[in-house]
C-alpha cells in the first residue's frame, strides 16, 4: 500500500464517525495499539520538543525501511503520533521524506484541537522527516 493510500483509508475510516467524540475515541484507540515502546527508548533525547505533551519518537532503519516506535504521557497526543506513524512505518527513508502530510489537515483534527495540540501534529510530522533524513 503506498502512503497516499494509506493516507486515504485511514480518512475513510475517520469519516464514518459523525461527531468528534467518536473520532476521539477511535484516535485514542489507535494510540492505545501502538506497538510498546520499551521505557529505556523514552529519553531527553528522543522528546519530540514544543509539543505541550511529552512525546518520544524513536527511528530505526533496516532492509531500507523504516520503523517508528512512539509514545506520549497523553492518550490523545498518543493517538496523533500514531496516526504518523500508521501512515509511514515501514516505508524508505526517501518516501518518508517526500510525503506530503498535509492529509492531517483533512481529518479535521487541528480545527477541534487546542492551538497547541494542534501544533504538536507539526512538530510530530517534521520529527519523522528529520528522522528519515538521518538514514537516507
Amino acid at each position: 500500500m503506498t502512503i497516499s493510500e494509506k493516507q486515504q483509508e485511514l480518512l475513510d475510516e475517520l469519516n464514518l464517525f459523525q461527531d468528534w467524540t467518536e473520532r476521539y475515541e477511535y484516535i485514542i484507540g489507535l494510540g492505545k495499539k501502538l506497538a510498546e515502546m520499551p521505557q529505556e527508548l523514552q529519553t531527553n533525547e528522543a522528546l519530540i520538543k514544543g509539543c505541550q505533551s511529552q512525546v518520544w519518537l524513536d527511528a530505526t532503519h533496516a532492509d531500507g525501511k523504516m520503523n517508528f516506535l512512539a509514545n506520549s504521557d497523553s492518550v490523545i497526543t498518543k493517538g496523533m503520533i500514531a496516526l504518523f506513524v500508521r501512515i509511514l512505518d515501514g516505508e524508505s527513508p526517501d518516501s518518508v521524506i517526500a510525503a506530503d502530510l498535509s492529509f492531517i489537515d483533512q481529518t479535521g483534527l487541528k480545527e477541534h484541537l487546542a492551538p497547541t495540540r494542534a501544533n504538536a501534529l507539526s512538530l510530530m510530522a517534521a520529527e519523522m522527516k528529520k528522522k528519515a533524513v538521518e538514514f537516507s
